[in-house]
């Protein structure tokens, strides 16, 4: 990858995160662990994965890491832990479209916190781009949107707001590799679920789905966007993520046949068509 651009570099590596992570709701679903065994492992095994891993490459240089990257660090571990729980806490006490919709704000949020303390004011492409993907969002799932518990709204909100405050922290400290930071928000993730999980015991295909879940739906990703944002502003790798609500719906579809409805289906294109354009241009300018 030396000799890409920035551009390349952090769409590629956000567009290959989202891949990822896109099969993640299928595996919710084919899982029976209750919601916060699932955050516990969720937490606990990408901890342990990318651990092991940073300390494989990087030896004692990873604790220097972690402790080298300051404030910036200590941001971007406690946003990255409060987002993975908010989630779960979102969607436990609303309805699931509110929290996707609020999830939705997340690179509006980006371009304007980037634009305050970044000082990297998005071009007309991507705000038309942000606003488009947005309401496509909210057509997606108007018919589902309800009245629900204004507490699990709030939430869904603070998850929208942290996966932006944790893309503009690591843009901000782009000399500094914020990993270790993020291995150390999985593993506060897993110490908090532990005051709330019912049982630790994985049985029958559980045993495959949640490891699989946790490493190629979790601990990839987060490795990869954490990473991307070192070349790409904010706004830009949170757009990629929106990819995930119609391509996600479509590995349910094809593997438990539960059929996506035709906004799902219509909002998922005119998603896709416009993050390709708007990929398209600003690879093509870099």
């Amino acid at each position: 990858m030396t000799n890409l651009s920035d551009q390349q570099k952090g769409s590629f590596l956000a567009f290959v995160a989202v891949m990822f992570i896109t099969p993640d709701s299928l595996f919710i679903r084919l899982s029976n662990v209750d919601t916060w065994g699932l955050v516990f492992y969720r937490g606990m095994i990408p901890f342990f994965t990318v651990l092991i891993g940073m300390l494989i490459v990087y030896k004692s240089n990873f604790f220097k890491m972690l402790f080298n990257s300051g404030y910036h660090g200590l941001i971007f571990i406690t946003t990255f832990s409060i987002t993975n729980i908010t989630f779960v806490v979102s969607i436990q006490n609303t309805n699931v479209a509110n929290t996707l919709v609020m999830i939705a704000m997340a690179p509006m949020l980006s371009a304007i916190l980037g634009a305050i303390f970044l000082k990297e004011i998005p071009d007309q492409k991507t705000w038309a781009a942000i606003a488009v993907t947005f309401l496509a969002a909210v057509y997606i799932f108007y018919d589902s949107l309800q009245l629900g518990n204004v507490y699990g709204d709030i939430l869904g909100f603070i998850t929208g707001l942290g996966l932006a405050i944790n893309a503009v922290t690591i843009r901000s400290a782009k000399k500094k590799n914020l990993l270790p930071a993020a291995v150390v928000g999985k593993l506060c993730v897993a110490i908090f679920a532990m005051f709330f999980i019912e049982t630790y015991a994985l049985v029958d295909r559980d045993l495959f789905i949640v490891p699989l879940m946790s490493i190629m739906c979790v601990a990839i990703p987060f490795v990869l966007v954490t990473i991307a944002p070192r070349f790409i502003p904010a706004e830009e790798v949170n757009l990629f993520f929106l990819l995930e609500t119609i391509i996600g719906p479509f590995w349910v579809w094809m593997v438990i046949k539960e059929q996506p409805s035709i906004e799902t289906i219509q909002g998922g294109l005119v998603i896709i068509l416009t993050i390709a354009i708007h990929s398209f241009l600003k690879l093509r300018k870099s």
